[in-house]
């Protein structure tokens, strides 16, 4: 029997991949309640108003734990920093994913922290107040005044300075300006696996056969194509995405690929229907070489099972529910794949990105005013704060602080700066101003501080900025931050 002629047909293989991606109802519904599996492990790339999770370093803290309240508020996805996992449960609820790790072993920050992360905000760093939540204190005395450090750290040179250049040489390794990791096959996550399956030509009769499987250093999807049953392509997707994922504001998709020389297609689908309408576009692969494809939104073909749609609305990148892959003996129409050869194949893929979105703050430290202080000349001491002027006696705190800051801005990620003045308890809501040059003094509420964090987010005016801070006399917040950002020079 030849390839072209027909060929015995899987029924139980094409009930099994309807069933792997719900597309038979009853028969997933049963096949989870034999299984274990919850209908809640379904892929979550996020759906909040950035694709991604958000970092949260020294989440327990008193700025920290605000901020991840004030994350979770607005839909974020939260994975906090903690070296104490129960504690950290008990703090901030159950809906933050905790990371257990500590900013200043190295060892810990494994590529694992990364995963999905499209920000960091660092609130780590010795204090010299006691805030409820922070770790066990004891007490240090300068002058008759009563001040507080860690019992866990050596050194505010360990935790603000060697800490924050530890964290943040483990972002720049992950983090690209103005991009999104979607998939990274280099570092899979635990779920990978139950994220992709096989959509093979047996679902239309044929008899292609395709996997996809992770590795060293990349996801393999191969098998066998064969044109047999009037088939001829095999693909592997990922189940819906819940919720769906949000791309506004990129211009595209970019894939690093090593191919065997054919011509595959890269497929997006913005409804959650088995058989909706679906987004392709095609790429020529260089046989075993890596190269980046790019794959604008406005270069996606809207096609309903392989016939190209005149009226179809336009690609919507804020609701995308699947993301495919496929090789096929057909392009669009009924034109054939000019490159297209039946039997085996093999694509490797390292990696998926978003790409061409703003350049937003995608690592922000939380720092102090009067960092530039101690021992800058004309300063008199006896007109500031207790940390600038017991800066020596606290083991050089500001001094370290700035050295971090300088970590931060070294390392080529946008990044923002905050130097809040004096931290209080006090409620939040009140006017902010913004100063730069380190000369201010006042004093601002951690509620303030924390819905800063939140704002400068997603103000790309925030972006390679550092600045001080501090409450306004009399007055209640201004809702225009981007007033307040505009004022604010690299």
């Amino acid at each position: 029997m030849t390839d072209k002629n027909s060929a015995p047909w899987d029924a139980g293989r094409f009930v099994k991949t309807l069933t792997y991606f719900e597309a038979i109802p009853f028969i997933s519904c049963l096949q989870r309640l034999f299984s274990g599996r919850e209908k809640n492990e379904q892929p979550n790339l996020g759906g909040g108003k950035r694709v991604g999770v958000i970092l949260v370093a020294g989440a327990t803290g008193g700025v920290g734990k605000r901020v991840v309240q004030r994350l979770l508020e607005r839909d974020y996805r939260v994975r906090a920093l903690v070296r104490d996992t129960h504690r950290g449960r008990e703090m901030l609820g159950e809906k933050v994913e905790l990371f257990d790790a500590d900013i200043t072993i190295p060892e810990t920050l494994t590529p694992a922290l990364m995963d999905s992360v499209s920000a960091v905000i660092c609130c780590t760093g010795v204090r010299v107040q006691p805030v409820e939540g922070d770790t066990p204190t004891r007490e240090k005395y300068y002058q008759g005044i009563k001040f507080y450090m860690p019992e866990v750290v050596d050194s505010p040179e360990i935790v603000d300075y060697q800490g924050i250049k530890n964290l943040v040489q483990v972002a720049a390794n992950h983090l690209e300006p103005g991009k999104q990791l979607l998939f990274d096959f280099k570092n899979p996550s635990e779920n990978l696996k139950e994220t992709w399956g096989a959509v093979d030509d047996v679902v239309m009769g044929g008899v292609s056969e395709s996997s996809i499987r992770l590795i060293e250093n990349a996801a393999l999807f191969s098998g066998n194509v064969s044109t047999a049953n009037s088939g001829g392509f095999a693909s592997v997707r990922t189940r819906n995405f819940d919720p769906s994922v949000n791309l506004a504001g990129y211009e595209g998709i970019e894939l690093r690929v090593k191919g065997d020389g054919q011509r595959y297609k890269f497929i997006l689908r913005t409804e959650a229907r088995w058989d909706g309408i679906s987004y392709c576009f095609s790429f020529d692969t260089q046989k075993d070489h890596w190269i980046n494809v790019r794959i604008p939104f406005d270069d996606l073909i809207p096609v309903f099972r392989a016939k190209t749609l005149q009226d179809a609305e336009p690609f919507d990148s804020s609701h995308i529910y699947a993301v495919q892959l496929m090789l096929s003996k057909f392009e669009y129409d009924g034109a054939l794949n000019p490159h297209f050869q039946p039997g085996g194949f093999a694509l490797q893929v390292e990696t998926i990105k978003a790409y061409g979105g703003a350049i937003l703050p995608q690592f922000m430290m939380i720092s102090s005013a009067g960092v530039t202080r101690p021992g800058r000349p004309g300063i008199n001491l006896e007109d500031e704060p207790p940390a600038v002027r017991m800066n020596d006696q606290l083991g050089g705190i500001l001094t370290w602080k700035l050295r971090g800051e300088d970590a931060v801005r070294e390392s080529g990620l946008p990044y923002t700066i905050i130097r809040p003045c004096a931290l209080t308890e006090e409620p939040g809501s009140k006017g902010l101003v913004f100063e730069q040059g380190d000369n201010i003094r006042g004093k601002v509420s951690r509620e303030d501080i924390a819905e800063l964090c939140v704002q400068a987010l997603e103000q790309p005016l925030a972006s390679n900025v550092t600045f001080e801070v501090k409450e306004a006399d009399n007055s209640d917040r201004s809702s225009d931050w981007e007033k307040l950002f505009s004022g604010l020079t690299p």
